[in-house]
């Protein structure tokens, strides 16, 4: 999956074809979040 931001250790990473909803992946050390686009655009 491609890194579009790292910052303070945190990696973005968003795959322009992955599965619906529109989300992206928040990464950092040995933990994971989904974030999903959609509850942010309001």
């Amino acid at each position: 999956m491609p890194t579009i931001s790292m910052f303070y250790g945190m990696l973005i990473q968003m795959y322009w074809d992955d599965h619906a909803p529109p989300h992206f992946h928040a990464i950092y050390g040995d933990h994971q979040a989904t974030i999903d686009i959609r509850g942010l655009m309001r």
